[in-house]
């Protein structure tokens, strides 16, 4: 058996390691990025609550409804983008 071909069957486990540490990292990376984009979401929304309540306006029902359908929506995008990774990773 020459060398290299001992080589090259040596490295194959160490690859599949570094790719399975890579698909970790990735993960990893995506998983932190959803979460503080709700981060966001959520300091946002409690700003807007705030601010509300100090400049104690009240806002027609309609404009209430509007931003509630905004956060949905953001939540619905965050949750697509979790199922795409579940996918690609299966």
């Amino acid at each position: 058996m020459p060398i290299n071909d001992h080589r090259n069957k040596s490295n194959q486990p160490s690859d599949s390691t570094d790719i399975q540490i890579a698909r970790l990292a990735f993960i990893a990376a995506t998983i932190t990025t959803l979460g503080d984009g709700l981060a966001a979401l959520a300091a946002g929304l409690a700003l807007q609550e705030l601010e509300k309540s100090n400049n104690q306006s009240t806002q027609p029902q309609y404009d209430s409804s509007k931003q509630m359908d905004s956060t949905q929506k953001q939540i619905d995008y965050l949750i697509k983008e979790l199922k795409q990774i579940k996918k690609m990773l299966s």
